[in-house]
């Protein structure tokens, strides 16, 4: 049910916003846009709407997958709710309102473990973490709570959420045996492999941490990006360099590295596309994998991302040459 070369071909081509929403309203998205009224039909709302498709993919996928797989699959989702406590903390912060917090929120249904709500409401960060004692994130942030109260910046949170995470998923990605193993450490390790990358790198380039907070604000493993990898980026080792060893064969590296705070953008285009590619690979041969239902979940993520990317310049009114590079899609399937 993902959208094919013909159906995003018409979504890309499309002249404006309200053509592309015509066009969506014509692809498996379409049910996920009848409630809204005419006024409704704005770039964020819309955007929101279709990630309702992507949860209900989840659900099902979830539900159908043999018992044994399923506690990778919930993790996995675990990843918007991660994203979702974000929000959630930066709302407090920025702006403390339910109404225009609940709007940039995933649409994570009955399997959200947060009290989104309420944390909003709590008025402080401090008191909207105590309000996660009953999860699994609680932990992993109050530890980081008392860096946050030293700096007053929710960067130590943030990163406190991704690294437990990702742990996390890594964990249940081992647990699994035989073929499933090999199709999950292909694909769980290729986005942690992006992610890690591009932390270290991100890091370096805009925030300039020190090689020790480098290096302890990411994983210290992964699938080819290894501990020394991050730590050869954080000592200040050629970029360019380091992803060649990780990514050979990956064109223009060295050209978009030369400028990393123009290049780094393309150059994480460039890494999904990788992504993609290893998860379209679980497609061939034995289909009795989990790796099956799970890079169709991680193409659903992308194409999610895609349209994102389309509703925001055909509402904008971007000429396509600017908005194309941006594309997963047009370069990898």
């Amino acid at each position: 049910s993902l959208l094919d070369p013909h159906d995003f071909a018409r979504l890309s081509d499309a002249s404006d916003f309200a053509s592309l929403i015509g066009q969506l309203k014509h692809t498996a998205y379409g049910p996920y846009l009848e409630g809204l009224k005419d006024r409704e039909f704005t770039p964020r709302r819309v955007d929101l709407q279709i990630k309702g498709r992507l949860a209900d993919s989840y659900f099902s996928v979830i539900h159908m997958a043999p018992e044994h797989a399923r506690p990778l699959l919930k993790q996995l989702y675990r990843y918007f709710e991660v994203e979702n406590l974000k929000a959630v903390l930066r709302g407090i912060v920025t702006d403390p309102s339910w109404e225009r917090v609940r709007d940039v929120l995933f649409p994570l249904g009955s399997m959200s473990l947060i009290p989104a709500q309420a944390m909003v409401e709590s008025g402080s960060v401090g008191a909207a973490v105590e309000l996660l004692q009953k999860t699994t994130y609680y932990e992993t942030l109050s530890f980081a709570m008392k860096r946050y109260s030293a700096e007053q910046n929710l960067f130590p949170l943030e990163v406190a959420l991704d690294l437990y995470y990702w742990r996390q998923l890594w964990q249940e990605a081992k647990r699994l045996q035989g073929q499933d193993r090999d199709q999950v450490l292909r694909i769980v390790g290729s986005l942690m492999d992006m992610n890690n990358l591009m932390w270290v790198i991100r890091y370096r380039v805009y925030h300039q941490l020190s090689e020790e907070e480098l290096i302890n604000y990411t994983l210290p493993f992964g699938f080819h990006v290894s501990d020394e990898d991050v730590r050869a980026v954080a000592a200040g080792a050629d970029l360019a360099m380091v992803v060649g060893r990780v990514y050979p064969g990956m064109p223009n590296v060295s050209e978009l590295l030369e400028e990393p705070r123009s290049g780094l953008p393309q150059l994480e285009i460039q890494l999904k596309r990788h992504i993609m590619k290893q998860c379209m690979a679980a497609f061939s041969g034995n289909p009795f994998h989990i790796g099956v239902p799970l890079a169709f979940l991680v193409l659903s993520d992308f194409e999610i991302q895609d349209l994102t990317v389309l509703i925001e310049a055909k509402s904008s009114q971007m000429p396509d040459e600017k908005f194309q590079p941006y594309l997963l899609r047009s370069a990898a399937l």
